[in-house]
């Protein structure tokens, strides 16, 4: 913009230097008539970028007198540029009707002078000059706004796909965090629950004998050695790519498992299995486990000494059932994150959960989706 001056100054010096040279039509009127249209549409110049419609409307005055006392080349050509900024620089509904407008003038000009001149060499002289003048700009400067409008839009969309890009890498960042937060807690949680109250009891007991200690730290050391090695499995099974570990993932059918650690860790647990046991799809599978570690987890840390657990294989489905009575004060502090993580592995599988108080007691109850069992023969019995 601080070239604007610079620009119309430069023009106007111009149009004299036409003016002079003779690039006018001779109406007999002084030079410095000329000057005076010439000078007008050189100020239009300065307001072509902070007012465009300005700077036409000023323009055309300055054409319009030009073509009454002269016309001159100069002038003629300076207010190509008032028609241009205007195209450009001025509304996009202007614009277009600007273009509409100039053309019907160059059109309308050419037929009133081929009538007038009763030739038709006449009138497509006039329509190209007319055009040269009032069409060219605005169809130029109509072309670069589309141009502009088109390269700001995408640019718009590139800022919107970035952004949305960005929005996802954080939802994953968020997921993978409360996936490997969840791992971690339903790993780590049962394992060092049974030490804490091993060990609670060990030092809140002053008559326990040597070979009860020596059971109670064996236990302990058990189960530390047991959430290391999970621990490092999981890790492991971070750093694989594809399903290179799907062999050492927890399944349901470790079900015994989690029910004789918990009996060692001083839980009175009765296990019964109803239909068929097979297999499951991954997701299912870890997650059914996961949802029996934490049950197991929370009946010893707040129930009371004894829990039955259910594992019932349906036909499309599994079901986990967690029974144990209250134990009054809660023997060990909670996160308050095992009801919230079980239910958020139930709901990624499509299954559903439940957990609450049940006959004087407290359930927790979850049902997975598992296809494939239909037609198998149903059994009921208990696992010891």
């Amino acid at each position: 913009m601080n070239r604007v001056p610079l620009w119309a100054g430069l023009a106007f010096l111009a149009g004299l230097a036409l003016i002079e040279a003779g690039a006018r039509i001779e109406r007999g009127v002084p030079e410095w008539v000329l000057a005076v249209p010439l000078a007008i549409t050189c100020l239009a110049v300065l307001l072509r970028y902070r007012s465009p419609l300005g700077s036409l409307g000023l323009g055309s005055v300055g054409i319009g007198l030009d073509l009454f006392v002269g016309p001159s080349l100069g002038t003629v050509l300076v207010y190509t540029d008032n028609l241009y900024a205007a195209a450009l620089y001025g509304p996009a509904r202007f614009s277009r009707w600007l273009l509409v407008i100039t053309t019907v003038l160059a059109v309308g000009a050419g037929a009133v002078t081929g009538f007038l001149w009763a030739d038709w060499r006449a009138l497509a002289l006039t329509v190209v000059q007319v055009g040269l003048v009032l069409v060219s700009p605005v169809m130029t400067a109509h072309f670069l706004r589309q141009h502009r409008d088109q390269a700001e839009a995408e640019r718009v969309r590139a800022e919107q796909v970035a952004r949305l890009a960005e929005l996802d890498r954080q939802a994953a960042i968020t997921a993978e965090r409360t996936r490997m937060a969840r791992e971690l807690h339903d790993m780590i949680a049962n394992h060092f629950s049974a030490i804490a109250i091993q060990s609670t009891a060990a030092l809140s007991r002053k008559d326990l004998d040597a070979a009860t200690v020596r059971a109670i730290m064996e236990s302990v050391r058990e189960n530390s050695v047991k959430g290391m090695a999970e621990m490092r499995s999981m890790i492991g099974l971070l750093r694989q790519e594809g399903d290179e570990g799907e062999a050492m993932r927890p399944r349901l059918q470790d079900a015994e498992g989690l029910v004789e650690r918990s009996r060692q860790s001083g839980l009175d647990v009765e296990l019964r299995v109803e239909g068929r046991p097979r297999d499951l799809s991954a997701p299912v599978d870890l997650a059914a486990y996961r949802i029996l570690q934490e049950a197991l987890t929370n009946a010893l840390k707040h129930g009371g000494s004894s829990a039955e657990v259910r594992l019932v294989y349906g036909p499309d489905q599994v079901s986990i059932i967690v029974d144990n009575p209250l134990g009054g004060e809660k023997r060990l502090p909670g996160a308050g994150v095992g009801l919230v993580g079980m239910k958020e592995r139930a709901n990624l599988v499509g299954g559903t959960f439940e957990a609450g108080p049940y006959e004087g007691g407290w359930r927790v109850e979850a049902t997975l989706p598992a296809p494939g069992g239909a037609g198998a023969s149903w059994v009921k019995g208990e696992v010891d």
